[in-house]
């Protein structure tokens, strides 16, 4: 065996540093079982970082296989395991299974064969899709058939990215597998169809929601990856201000009343709102929820799936709910007026009731529920404050450098913290990042608290402005600030902030 040498250990590793040429020499498989990963290849040496450097089976297996001296650093089983996620691209093996499908064949009544639907390869190319979406952290998985090809994009921190680009064959096998995991009707090409799964990877269980749609070069399926660690995350992690995640903090403890969070699909309402149950007392509280669809579970918690076909709605399950002794309601969505007024009638008969809305800032959340024939005198009682919020970007810390921005980044920097400033952090783009110079996101948020001066105005005939200046006269970051406070602390970018934020200031 060649000679092996053993580095000093470092803490850490920068994951885009890693050379394509070492990677080449051991394969991903070997990788996870040793758990190890190459790093670079010089002059006939390989550097590996290993968890266990004393694993001598592991130093001749990696030996044999490169056809190299080992060079040792270490690093922890945990770093390693993500540098092997990021790194080993399966791209080129789901192309190799694409090729290996045959073209769909049709039986006598038009339908697929089951055969062409559930053989190795589309399925093995299916696994590979999903598990490449969680390694690059995507969210989504859309599959959109086009004139001359199958078109396959991962939606990551909010953005579409093109992946893949496979044969247009591919589509209807691929999307009839989808439907067999979801237990959606297979035969059926026509109508809209959602469906759920659950798909394990490596011994970790991930939920996967799905809907299709015909379109006009075929179905069309997305594919939304439920992470559960996200149902557990705590308020502080969403990307409170301190003074703003105290505030909200103090609004959950008032035992009565409404809680709404704002924002426009897309902006982690629904994260916000679990958070928010989280936190609240699970042993000594009665907490219920309807929602739709049902995407985390709970222990300790009761939550009602909405069915239409089935009768239970928003509006009817929320006065079911009513006669189970509940203390915490969270209603998914405010839609619609009977669902807005059961809801407003239960904060004011002594229950914690917590739900999102769609409207694009605090005031107009309140505005949304006048527009669903609530009356004012109802909210002005049963309202304890609004959250409004947005998801934004943040700078990948391996890219990060400074830019000299463009001038309406400046001023609008400018005109909310009140200080002049030219530069700015932004990424330059790397291999951490896939080059977007992103990485993860977090929330900017506004928190419009009813105070007793607040609803004396709600009772008279109010316009947004004036309920917005009076908000902010009693405290209220608005969104944009927040935005930029958090561009000053060198999270995220002027332009990032004014793409999701200015229409709402």
């Amino acid at each position: 065996m060649a000679r092996l040498s053993l580095k000093e250990p470092r803490t850490r590793f920068r994951r885009h540093l890693l050379q394509p040429e070492a990677l080449q020499l051991i394969p991903e498989a070997m990788a996870r079982k040793h758990s190890a990963i190459p790093l670079a290849v010089h002059d006939g040496i390989l550097r590996v970082a290993m968890a266990n450097p004393a694993d001598i089976f592991a130093l001749e297996a990696l030996a044999t296989q490169s056809q190299k001296r080992i060079e040792i650093e270490v690093a922890s089983d945990e770093e390693i395991q993500d540098a092997i996620d990021f790194n080993y691209k399966a791209y080129d093996e789901i192309e190799k299974q694409i090729s290996n499908i045959p073209l769909p064949s049709k039986t006598t009544d038009g339908q697929l064969e089951l055969d062409n639907v559930i053989n190795a390869p589309i399925a093995q190319a299916l696994t590979l899709m999903i598990d490449e979406a969680v390694k690059a952290r995507a969210s989504d998985i859309h599959l959109q058939p086009q004139e001359d090809k199958l078109r396959v994009r991962y939606r990551i921190d909010g953005t579409l990215h093109d992946m893949l680009s496979l044969p247009l064959a591919t589509a209807t096998p691929l999307c009839s597998r989808i439907k067999i995991l979801a237990n959606m009707n297979i035969a059926e090409h026509h109508r809209p169809q959602d469906g759920q799964f659950s798909f394990n990877m490596k011994g970790r269980l991930l939920d996967i929601r799905v809907g299709t749609t015909p379109t006009v070069y075929g179905e069309m399926a997305a594919l939304r990856l439920l992470d559960k660690s996200r149902a557990n995350l705590a308020l502080s992690e969403l990307g409170f201000l301190p003074e703003s995640l105290a505030k909200y903090e103090k609004m959950l403890k008032v035992p009565y009343g409404m809680i709404l969070v704002s924002g426009p699909t897309g902006a982690g309402k629904t994260t916000t709102l679990y958070a928010s149950v989280n936190c609240l007392d699970h042993v000594g509280q009665n907490i219920i929820t309807i929602e739709d669809p049902v995407e985390y579970r709970f222990q300790s918690i009761s939550q009602i799936q909405v069915n239409s076909r089935a009768g239970i709605t928003f509006s009817s399950g929320l006065r079911s709910i009513l006669r189970l002794d509940p203390d915490v309601i969270l209603v998914g969505e405010v839609r619609d007026a009977e669902t807005a007024k059961i809801a407003i009638q239960s904060a004011l008969t002594g229950h914690l009731v917590l739900s999102s809305i769609h409207a694009n800032d605090a005031t107009g959340a309140i505005f949304r529920l006048l527009d669903l024939d609530v009356e004012p005198f109802l909210i002005s009682s049963s309202l304890i404050c609004v959250v409004a919020q947005r998801m934004v970007r943040k700078i990948c810390p391996d890219c990060a450098h400074l830019v000299d921005a463009p001038l309406i980044e400046k001023m609008a920097y400018s005109k909310e913290i009140g200080e002049q400033r030219s530069e700015f952090l932004y990424g330059k783009g790397c291999k951490s990042c896939a080059n977007t110079g992103y990485r993860g996101r977090t929330g900017i948020f506004e928190i419009m608290c009813i105070s007793d001066e607040m609803k004396m105005i709600l009772l008279n005939d109010v316009t947004a402005t004036q309920l917005r200046t009076q908000a902010i006269k009693e405290g209220m970051i608005p969104l944009m600030k927040d935005g930029m406070l958090k561009v000053k602390a060198g999270i995220t970018t002027p332009s990032e902030v004014l793409r999701n934020a200015y229409s709402a200031d």
